[in-house]
């Protein structure tokens, strides 16, 4: 088989991706020190749509819905993918140090493929039993380490791995969603639906929230915006266009290794030896279920 030869443009924007996703993890905790959760992902998902929806726009891609249809695939997989992975994650981002939670949230591929074999009849292979052991070795020694802390949170661990469970069930969905939609309008219409229904749980759960932020809270709502819900989408969805599973899963193994040392940076969380066996344990299992043996 021909191996896949990536040009030096697609090789820059595949290491740039992977900086922007893990650099997001500490820049929304840092959105989290002065926002509530809820009205954080309100106000990123909502602007952040508006960007994407200018910028899409602007290179002719269709995004009005066509039948009926369309919006009920929308209606769907909106509930997994932004009401159960921005909601949830953002919850268990609030309660861990966020290379813990980028560690957990990154789980999702593993349990991309469990949901596949115990509910649509897909193949129980050794790489799947590997990836499941790294990652309940992962989440083991996460676990144990904040139930050992005095002020640990070990809901949010349940927050994640939620996050992750709801990441897996909406890929799977939109894998087999019949839409007329490209994916550029697909995630548009999906970020507008997760606004209105965060809108309304902010409303009703939070208190009112005060904007009079700091000069970096300010700069992390700018990065959430431009950049997470921005740049990086645009980016990945190139990407994802010219270059095969196996490249893009690369990318994926090493957001939470970012996360862990973006941190330290950022907002001061210095990581311990936990994080970085269970960093590493959360590699192998992408590697296991995503990294095909080459021919």
């Amino acid at each position: 088989m021909q191996k896949t030869v990536l040009s030096r443009q697609q090789l820059i924007a595949l290491v740039v991706l992977t900086l922007m996703w893990g650099v997001n993890w500490p820049m929304m905790k840092l959105s989290l020190q002065q926002l509530q959760p809820l009205h954080f992902r309100t106000l990123t998902m909502g602007l952040g749509m508006l960007c994407l929806a200018i910028y899409f726009k602007s290179r002719s891609v269709r995004l009005m819905p066509q039948n009926r249809q369309d919006w009920i695939t929308i209606g769907v997989l909106a509930v997994p993918n932004m009401l159960g992975w921005h909601g949830l994650s953002i919850f268990g981002l609030q309660q861990l140090p966020s290379g813990r939670a980028a560690i957990l949230g990154f789980t999702m591929p593993v349990w991309t493929v469990l949901i596949g074999v115990l509910f649509y009849r897909q193949q129980l292979t050794l790489r799947l039993g590997v990836a499941v052991g790294a990652v309940l070795l992962a989440i083991g020694l996460l676990l144990s380490n904040e139930l050992e802390r005095l002020a640990g949170s070990p809901a949010g661990i349940l927050w994640m791995q939620g996050a992750a469970f709801a990441w897996a069930l909406g890929t799977i969905w939109m894998r087999r969603a019949q839409t007329t939609l490209s994916n550029e309008a697909l995630i548009v219409w999906l970020l507008g639906f997760g606004t209105i229904c965060m809108a309304i749980l902010a409303w009703l759960f939070e208190a009112p929230q005060s904007y009079d932020f700091s000069v970096p809270v300010w700069i992390s709502l700018a990065y959430g915006v431009l950049i997470n819900y921005g740049a990086a989408q645009v980016l990945w969805f190139g990407l994802a266009r010219a270059l095969p599973p196996s490249t893009s899963a690369m990318s994926i193994m090493m957001i939470p290794l970012i996360g862990i040392l973006s941190a330290a940076l950022i907002v001061g969380e210095w990581p311990q030896w936990q994080d970085i066996v269970a960093a590493a344990c959360v590699m192998l299992a992408i590697a296991a279920v995503l990294l095909k043996r080459a021919d």
